[in-house]
């Protein structure tokens, strides 16, 4: 089947827009309909965890952030201090106008301490923070401040991924923003989207270029069994233009098997390989020279038993068809699946005769069906045309060292750790 052009974003956070509609090889990607975040961690404990701290600090006292009597805070706000040479915060309470405790955490680098969920809107906090210096002495400060009232000028955001759901080992994690975030802003919101991984695993961001999306991944696919949690916490964060985040969005998945296709298109062979081993080899047809396969990593986005394929609206006549179709699944927004393809079985592993699509037989396509995974990597190589950036979840299109490059923050050789 063939291609066509990418309409829009996609879904918000844990929750899947499932109405799209259907075009060229595939089903065409609609405007984005982002639906509210999902509820906040509350795993942390009350107070913030870091190293302990003398019972009575003897240091000068600290200059809390944000300041004493400050107003129209942004409900994103983290709490620091302007720290001594060498202090790192150490420990932070939170306390909201009603007395209630603030949870949170520290980030790593003792820079600051982070609300586990956002805090309430035109509301007075009082905060005590305490910095430690590498020598044991302590310092101490307090400050009050108040929110900023919910604001009216929003950027929406979205999540890729499904709480307590099980993905391939090249699941990236995507965030999606509308409008775009500008080059100059994409480091402070960055700074905001949390992920952590267990096993630990470093990884980086990538941005593409309209700052539409970002990607998170890890150097190599993701270890069989992995835990990765979210958190793109943005509600009232400043993000452009005088437009603030509109929500903070979490998740918690699974990495399952290892389960890895590869194409040849010199031998129109498809490789399937699981934890490791070869388990099948699948005859394709990939797209004929007019219409060709992209070549580049891809991963499995959507699953769909039985969908219909409508292109009436290509430009091109000899494009123009409305076909059912089973078994597809997608590999780019622009409209390349692997699906069945009966009326080529008998040039399949011979002749590529499809509008981009990677055609298999439709006994193979039900068995493939039902042992991928959303997430779950498919490499095609040697087509006559190579995967455009963005066009589907392309973060392991790059290299590693290319894929960092992306990131609006500077990232170590083997990728970042944990924030916390």
């Amino acid at each position: 089947m063939g291609t066509f052009t990418r309409s829009g974003a996609m879904v918000g956070a844990l929750a899947l827009v499932a109405a799209v509609a259907l075009s060229g090889c595939g089903t065409e990607k609609q405007e984005a309909e982002f639906v509210g975040g999902a509820a906040p961690s509350a795993s942390a404990p009350a107070g913030a965890t870091g190293s302990p701290v003398p019972a009575s600090p003897g240091g000068p006292p600290l200059v809390v952030t944000p300041a004493n009597g400050a107003k129209s805070r942004p409900a994103s706000v983290e709490i620091g201090a302007e720290l001594p040479d060498g202090a790192k915060v150490s420990e932070v309470t939170l306390t909201a106008a009603d007395g209630r405790t603030v949870k949170g955490r520290l980030r790593a680098d003792g820079s600051s301490w982070v609300p586990s969920a956002p805090l309430k809107w035109a509301t007075r906090y009082t905060a005590t923070v305490t910095a430690t210096r590498a020598d044991g002495t302590s310092s101490e400060g307090t400050s009050t401040f108040t929110t900023m009232k919910k604001p009216s000028q929003v950027i929406s955001s979205g999540l890729y991924l499904f709480d307590d759901k099980t993905y391939g080992v090249a699941m990236p994690v995507v965030a999606e923003f509308h409008p775009g975030i500008p080059q100059k802003d994409r480091a402070a919101v960055q700074r905001r989207m949390f992920v952590q991984t267990d096993p630990p695993q470093p990884g980086a961001w990538h941005w593409i270029d309209n700052g539409s999306q970002a990607y998170y991944r890890a150097k190599e696919y993701w270890k069989p069994g992995t835990t990765i949690d979210v958190r793109i916490a943005l509600a009232g964060i400043p993000l452009s233009n005088g437009r603030f985040g509109n929500v903070d969005r979490t998740a918690t998945a699974k990495i399952g098997r290892a389960f890895e296709m590869t194409v040849d298109n010199a031998t129109k062979q498809m490789t399937v390989r699981e934890n490791g081993e070869v388990v099948r080899t699948l005859p394709v047809s990939l797209g004929k020279k007019k219409t060709p396969s992209s070549s580049g990593t891809m991963v499995v986005m959507e699953k769909m038993e039985s969908t219909v394929f409508d292109t009436r609206d290509d430009p091109d006549p000899e494009n123009r068809y409305v076909t059912e179709i089973d078994f597809a699944q997608r590999l780019t927004w622009g409209g390349e699946f692997i699906h069945a393809a009966p009326w080529s079985e008998h040039v399949q592993g011979r002749q590529n005769v499809s509008h981009g699509c990677v055609n298999v037989s439709t006994a193979h396509a039900r068995w493939l069906f039902g042992k991928t995974l959303i997430g779950d990597p498919i490499t095609i190589k040697g087509t006559e045309r190579q995967l455009d950036a963005g066009n589907g979840w392309t973060a392991w299109s790059l290299s590693w060292s290319a894929f960092r490059k992306g990131s609006a923050l500077p990232v170590p050789a083997e990728g970042a750790g944990s924030p916390f």
